[in-house]
């Protein structure tokens, strides 16, 4: 599902002190960081979920977002809940990464319709979750990538 992104992050752990101002304010090892804090959080509420409360719905947001398959950067703040914290160590960012891809494995268990509510996107199923983490993740490695350079 994810497997090209992880190992993007895994190549790019140890430029985690890389900045570049021009790009983002934050440094590599944040966006590594808060990628997989927003992979692991979601998968909890997606797994904590019930199918039976899920509700189709339309978001015209979400419709464009997903089917421009990018996010714009520097439009969205991030949850207290995703965000690193101010010493990032690599150890952490590893463990949250093996993390993330046993939580990615999981995720094919789950119920069609077991559900996460994004704060723009309203509530996403099983399916549209999964999109969101791949674009969410490339969002952030898209960064990532123009830091290093």
């Amino acid at each position: 599902m994810l497997d090209q992104e992880f190992s993007a992050i895994k190549e790019y752990i140890d430029c985690q002190e890389k900045k570049n101002l021009k790009i983002s304010k934050a440094n590599v090892g944040w966006h590594l960081d808060h990628s997989l804090k927003v992979i692991n959080s979601v998968f909890e509420a997606l797994r904590n979920s019930s199918s039976d409360d899920y509700k189709k719905n339309f978001n015209t947001l979400r419709l464009f977002t997903f089917t421009l398959g990018f996010f714009p950067r520097g439009k969205a703040k991030s949850p207290k809940r995703v965000l690193p914290p101010e010493i990032i160590l690599k150890e952490d960012i590893e463990t949250q990464l093996e993390k993330a891809i046993i939580n990615l494995k999981k995720i094919e268990i789950l119920d069609e319709n077991q559900s996460f509510t994004h704060p723009l996107f309203k509530q996403l199923n099983k399916k549209q979750t999964i999109k969101f983490l791949k674009l969410h993740t490339n969002h952030h490695l898209k960064i990532v990538k123009d830091i290093v350079q």
